[in-house]
């Protein structure tokens, strides 16, 4: 029969069960609290701009031993000779060895001349054309006509090239109209309003209409691509920016869906080609053998496991002695050391190796960590997709690069206040990067793109045809 003593037992046993799972679960809760303040961009996807002070510093590059500045042999960088809009002669009146009067006119003796360009800008920088319509009164009759300026005259305020160059300094260079406003006036000594320089970008995104339109089809229809997304606003409100690139164009597109129907706003219902991005669960939509997983995102998280502790160390360390040994074999293919059949012998044993440092994984007494693994090895089809197909890179730093000055712009304007801005900023940074991966000119496209949309005739290809 059970006593006070043992009734008093059962209770203390109780307590000390409780206390000891309180103990666990606080141990636990403390251990992923110091996990969370040693996150940096090293080992999660913060920015550098993000680094706490406390953030490891990048490990110094060593020292070349060469001097700064240019090294002998690299290409020269001089400012070429301008057609020159005003010439200063200086010339010699006598010798300057036996002081005779010399001729002010050129000798057949006589070598070139020396020369030096000082480049200024003219007092006024604004073209003003002037549209005058006069009136003539009938000797006859005394009636008054009046001259009829054309259509075109009348529907446009600004120059082909003004308007060209609003949209350039706005999406290109990424001002703010208050700002533009400023230049125009110090610099060209034209008074604009801010009203004006909306007209002018609403202008240039009906301009870039079709041309928005070439860049959508030519990157739904590329075989290998790459995504990303970052957040942008509308009104104050979150939202996003979408981004996919490939070798000849780049597309950007804003949605108010982070999640699935924003991916299919990027790439159309029907996907086509293959698709480097991060982990981002949207892009599970896509079949894992259309798809590579970014290797440098899985640095970081490896290393976030390194730095987690104890539990989590083993797991983080596999991981990055097999992102070392993946990256090394793909710079040996990139160099030509290895053809792809090498690329892929190469990468087998590395593939085995964390397959089975992922599975120990999953048994992890830190849940997430836990949870890492499974998610990582639903998608292993997808870590290795770059060693059997063409054109595929192991990361997705080609679509960070392309959206890096849509995250500056963010930053900057804090996103849009209508709709038709948002159409603005998808359709000029969809040219602009896509022009940049052609290496050719922006303004001159946007000033023939203007000049074309004013007189209802197509643009010139933002692809060309046979590039």
């Amino acid at each position: 029969m059970d006593g006070p003593e043992c009734a008093g037992c059962r209770e203390r046993d109780a307590i000390i069960a409780e206390l000891k799972a309180e103990l666990e679960a606080l141990k636990r809760r403390v251990e992923e609290l110091e996990a969370r303040v040693r996150i940096n961009s090293s080992n999660s996807s913060l920015p550098p701009s993000a680094d706490p002070p406390s953030a490891p510093k990048p490990p110094p590059k060593p020292p070349t031993g060469r001097k700064p500045g240019g090294q002998n042999g690299h290409p020269g960088h001089n400012r070429p000779r301008l057609n020159p809009s005003e010439i200063v002669l200086h010339l010699p009146t006598e010798c300057e060895h036996c002081h005779q009067p010399l001729s002010q006119g050129p000798l057949p003796n006589d070598p070139p001349p020396t020369f030096r360009q000082v480049v200024e800008l003219p007092p006024v920088l604004a073209w003003i054309i002037e549209h005058q319509a006069h009136a003539r009164t009938c000797p006859n009759c005394r009636h008054v006509t009046w001259g009829k300026m054309p259509p075109e005259v009348l529907a446009h305020g600004f120059g082909p090239k003004l308007t060209a160059a609003v949209a350039f300094l706005s999406g290109r260079c990424r001002l703010s109209k208050r700002t533009l406003r400023e230049i125009f006036q110090a610099i060209f000594g034209l008074p604009m309003s801010v009203g004006s320089i909306s007209n002018a970008e609403r202008e240039a995104t009906a301009a870039l209409e079709q041309p928005y339109v070439q860049a959508q089809e030519e990157v739904r229809q590329a075989q290998s691509k790459n995504a990303d997304e970052t957040g942008w606003a509308l009104r104050g409100k979150l939202c996003w920016m979408w981004m996919a690139v490939a070798q000849r164009a780049a597309l950007f597109t804003i949605s108010m869906s982070r999640g699935r129907e924003g991916l299919q706003q990027l790439l159309g219902g029907q996907i086509h080609g293959t698709i480097g991005s991060d982990r981002w669960g949207p892009y599970n939509s896509i079949d894992l053998k259309n798809r590579q997983v970014c290797w440098a995102h899985l640095k970081r998280d490896f290393q976030k496991w390194v730095d987690w502790g104890r539990q989590t160390r083993k797991l983080g360390q596999e991981g990055l002695e097999a992102v070392k040994r993946v990256f090394e074999a793909w710079g040996h293919f990139r160099e030509k050391a290895l053809d792809r059949p090498g690329l892929q012998a190469a990468l087998e044993p590395v593939k085995r190796d964390l397959q089975a440092a992922l599975e120990a994984g999953i048994s992890c007494p830190n849940h997430k960590a836990a949870q890492f693994c499974r998610n990582v090895l639903a998608l292993y089809p997808a870590l290795w997709t770059f060693a059997r197909v063409e054109g595929v890179e192991p990361t997705n730093n080609l679509a960070e690069r392309t959206l890096r000055p849509a995250v500056i712009w963010r930053k900057i304007s804090f996103g849009n206040w209508s709709a038709s801005g948002c159409r603005f900023v998808e359709r000029i940074l969809t040219t602009v990067q896509t022009l940049q991966l052609q290496h050719r000119p922006v303004l001159d496209y946007l000033l023939e793109a203007v000049a074309a949309h004013r007189t209802a005739r197509p643009p010139q290809a933002l692809i060309p045809t046979g590039a």
